[in-house]
């Protein structure tokens, strides 16, 4: 009698709980772990087996290997405690939500692969237009539309794909990129825009770099004398990336005066808010993308504040047709009806792979546990605790702020200076207690403190000031 290979059902349905229930474990104890992973290089993989085994091993000895191998080698992004970079949150609705698309192991490429993975992501991205106060020609009922991408990097990636095809009269695709194109962002910009201007083609010398106010946001002035010159040179500027929410500062770009600027001179202006964007669903908080009724693309990460588990970004066109150009091919083996009558959105058209998972189920499953009502209350306590933790360094005589925390990252620094400053951030992450990182504004070692973690309270914010004070005594 051949063994069985398969689990069954029942099996399914027993270890299916055993899982939920770690998870649900996990939730639980998360806050008492170090933070930041404690393991060093080498220690996982000296842990297991060099060889895979050659017979089936229980489902209770992988789930005890994750406990003793797996999570002493994870930095917990889940914690409470985790204040680092910005965060990548999650939330039961949307884990279980992630559990049912695996589940159902949908490929989204096309329409006809699966119709609900389509209309349901063409409807929650709708929904997001609405909710964040987006500009009408974001959504599908207009003359653009919105894709739930992998990142920011990716989004913006298909953005300045789009861009250099409609700069090109979509002549790039078919005979290569000309190497007068020219793509402008500030020193702040997020670095994968580097990366993408690499892997579009256009090169890392054609990426001109603006400088910024004293507030950290890219200058217009000098932005329009930069595109002047160019084009004095015989270059071709064609791109503008604008940013709601740096990530070493969480400085915002005046988006209307490079909107007007992009317009004049024919450029795409695209809009990353991968950070804050979130907050637009609070209405107090809109202020912040002002001027993005200018802007050809926009994108902003539900996986960051929006408590929806990576990957599941948010990216807007205000002409999908521009897009669909840039990145669509039709071989015979993907050709229906349905496509060919121009009635539907196949979603492979709008970013850089074939394949696509129904990500569209957790972001679903998020916005209807929380409601909008919801989301608004966890974004403001946040925004709260931010600026709680700036009123105490402002009164502090042994630290100081390094910019206005727009939101809800506070960036300050040691007051004796940039040695202090480091050693303070070594001692806190090695203590496990918490776990932050740093940035370098105007040349001195900044602490970054980003308070977005799903589960943070007011109760951790503070005996984080108290582990800092306590550290930076001597």
């Amino acid at each position: 009698m051949s063994p069985n290979f398969h689990m069954t059902p029942d099996e399914f349905r027993r270890y299916g709980k055993m899982v939920i229930d770690w998870i649900a474990d996990y939730y639980e104890r998360v806050e008492e772990l170090p933070v930041l992973s404690q393991v060093k290089p080498g220690d996982i993989r000296a842990a297991l087996p060099p060889a895979p085994p050659e017979h089936g091993e229980s489902f209770e000895a992988m789930l005890r290997d994750v406990e003793q191998i797996i999570l002493p080698g994870l930095t917990h992004w889940q914690s409470p405690n985790f204040f680092a970079y910005f965060p990548a949150n999650s939330s039961p609705p949307a884990v279980l939500g992630d559990l049912l698309s695996s589940g159902l192991a949908v490929q989204g490429m096309l329409w006809s692969t699966s119709p609900a993975c389509t209309e349901l992501e063409t409807h929650v991205m709708d929904w997001l237009v609405d909710m964040t106060g987006l500009p009408p020609q974001f959504k599908s009922t207009s003359t653009g539309g919105g894709v739930i991408q992998d990142s920011a990097s990716s989004a913006t990636l298909c953005a300045v794909l789009a861009a250099r095809e409609r700069a090109t009269g979509y002549t790039s695709n078919e005979e290569g990129v000309t190497p007068r194109l020219v793509a402008y962002a500030s020193s702040q910009t997020h670095s994968s825009l580097e990366k993408d201007v690499k892997i579009a083609g256009i090169g890392r010398k054609n990426l001109r770099i603006i400088e910024v106010d004293e507030n950290f946001a890219m200058r217009p002035d000098l932005l329009r004398r930069q595109i002047e010159a160019d084009r004095e040179a015989g270059l071709l500027p064609f791109f503008v990336c604008g940013t709601v929410g740096t990530t070493s500062v969480g400085a915002v770009d005046p988006l209307p005066e490079i909107g007007q600027i992009c317009r004049e001179y024919g450029l795409w202006f695209h809009v990353d808010a991968a950070m804050y964007g979130t907050a637009a669903v609070c209405p107090e908080f809109r202020h912040l993308i002002r001027g993005v009724e200018l802007a050809d693309s926009y994108t902003f990460n539900p996986h960051k504040w929006m408590f929806t588990n990576f990957d599941c970004n948010a990216f807007f066109v205000a002409d999908r047709q521009a897009l669909i150009n840039a990145l669509s091919i039709m071989p015979e083996y993907l050709r229906n009806q349905a496509s060919e009558s121009g009635e539907v959105f196949d979603y492979r058209d709008w970013q850089i792979p074939l394949g696509r998972r129904f990500r569209a189920l957790k972001l679903w499953f998020v916005i209807r546990h929380y409601g909008v009502e919801g989301l608004r209350h966890h974004i403001r306590q946040h925004v709260d605790l931010a600026r709680r933790f700036a009123a105490w360094v402002r009164a502090s005589d042994r630290f100081e702020l390094a910019a206005e925390p727009p939101l809800n990252l506070v960036c300050f620094r040691h007051r004796d200076g940039d040695e202090a400053t480091q050693r303070l951030m070594e001692r806190l992450n090695q203590s496990g207690k918490l776990f932050l990182t740093h940035t370098r504004l105007n040349g001195k070692f900044t602490l970054r403190f980003s308070i977005g973690q799903t589960r943070t309270e007011l109760r951790h914010v503070e005996r984080a000031w108290q582990l800092m004070n306590e550290l930076a005594g001597d």
